[in-house]
């Protein structure tokens, strides 16, 4: 007898009535009509069921500081990292540890299990980093917590930084971050490129830069980024995150670095919500938006993930942890409404991300982790439309979070008495 079997599922991928058991926090068996009994079963009633969400990129030392010291009154990327700077020396590790625990909750509630943060080492007390250290023990059971050293002043700009980084690995920290487009200058930049993806070869570790993170079409340091990785041999280890110059790029210029990201093996990270409200705020009209080539990007070959970035912190005053949200906005935004495309945007919350990630077990099939989320919609376009609610979150097996289904009650005569904003294969609408 199995511990769990969740019945008559619909699975991402398209296969409707499907039966998934579970034992020992592994997945056993995926198939219909599963012969086998459990202590406990649950009827998904054809709804979707997905491995959990991956957020591939993610700012945990700053979320939820909203309002600290002072609120980001222009709402800019300039004036978010004048703020954080302002915010890093009356950090304390008690704060920054409830927070990263606070927000960790609202991910779980979300079906949000695993997530790659970026951490500050520009600060030489490290404060930041042992925080998250510590919060990553802390969640292990139930959440994926990753960290890229991130030197958010320039790892050749700001005093120590390089060193910070150095430690901030020896303490623990798996990935290696930079921010090569905000070093003094364009040869700075490319020089903190090849610096820190030998440091990342060096120590056998995976790469992910904030790049080009600028409406500027000559920051073209992604361009370095995809040339050391295959100098140093970092094939599938290496992502850039943001790449917005991309987005005022000439196609001539990216029609020749579009293959050489593809041989190269490096995926790029957009950040939709954070990327639209950032970017083009030089324009007054036309006004870029900013997102990267995303569709273009896909069709070369490129894996993109979508990150939330941000929540309630210095660079943006809204968010939930919801992946869903995130990937709503970068349907819109990329124009992605071809029904390939909407799941290319379900795909970049989940599989994509968590391949990036390298996330061991990770999938719906027999072996993988039974880390699962069972959706109140019935494919991945209609969870996007509705940011449909998580009915169940589970991690190896076990419920850690569930919410309520969301209806509405009516009192229209002679219509239905409740709506649940899904729509019958019919196209009439569902009701009660």
């Amino acid at each position: 007898m199995l511990e769990l079997i969740l019945r008559h599922c619909t699975l991402p991928d398209g296969r409707t009535g499907i039966d998934i058991g579970i034992e020992n926090g592994r997945i056993v068996a995926v198939e219909p009509a599963l012969a086998a009994q459990a202590a406990n079963e649950i009827d998904a009633a054809g709804q979707l069921v997905t491995p959990p969400f991956v957020d591939a990129h993610f700012h945990m030392d700053s979320t939820l500081s909203y309002g600290l010291p002072r609120v980001n009154q222009s709402g800019t990327l300039l004036e978010g990292i004048a703020l954080w700077g302002e915010l890093k020396p009356l950090l304390t590790q008690e704060a920054l540890v409830e927070r990263a625990l606070a927000y960790c909750d609202w991910a779980v509630a979300k079906g949000l299990l695993a997530i790659r943060s970026h951490v500050d080492v520009c600060d030489p007390r490290l404060l930041a980093v042992e925080a998250l250290l510590h919060v990553r023990e802390r969640v292990r059971p139930y959440l994926d917590l990753q960290l890229v050293a991130f030197p958010q002043d320039g790892v050749l700009r700001a005093p120590g930084a390089l060193e910070n980084l150095r430690r901030a690995l020896d303490m623990g920290v798996e990935v290696v971050g930079g921010i090569p487009h905000f070093e003094r200058t364009m040869a700075d930049g490319a020089a903190s490129v090849r610096l820190l993806c030998e440091l990342a070869a060096e120590r056998g570790l995976r790469v992910d830069m904030h790049c080009d993170e600028s409406d500027d079409p000559m920051s073209r340091h992604i361009e370095t980024l995809a040339s050391e990785t295959v100098r140093l041999g970092l094939h599938g280890r290496v992502a850039g995150s943001h790449l917005t110059s991309m987005h005022s790029m000439d196609n001539y210029y990216v029609s020749k670095l579009l293959p050489l990201m593809r041989e190269a093996g490096v995926a790029a990270i957009a950040n939709p919500l954070i990327n639209i409200t950032l970017q083009g705020r030089h324009d007054t009209y036309p006004k870029r938006r900013g997102m990267t080539r995303v569709p273009e990007l896909l069709a070369a070959g490129v894996p993109v993930a979508f990150g939330h970035d941000c929540v309630m912190d210095p660079w943006y005053s809204l968010g939930s942890g919801d992946m869903l949200e995130v990937a709503h906005m970068g349907l819109h935004v990329g124009q992605m409404t071809g029904q390939d495309a909407m799941r290319n945007c379900f795909a970049a919350v989940t599989t994509t991300p968590a391949q990036i990630l390298g996330l061991e077990g990770y999938g719906i099939l027999p072996g993988g982790r039974a880390d699962l989320v069972l959706l109140q919609a019935r494919d991945p376009v209609e969870a996007i439309r509705l940011r449909a609610t998580r009915l169940l979150v589970l991690r190896a097996g076990k419920t850690i979070a569930s919410t309520p289904a969301a209806t509405a009650t009516l009192q229209l005569p002679g219509r239905p008495t409740q709506v649940d904003f899904m729509v019958s294969r019919d196209g009439t609408q569902r009701g009660g």
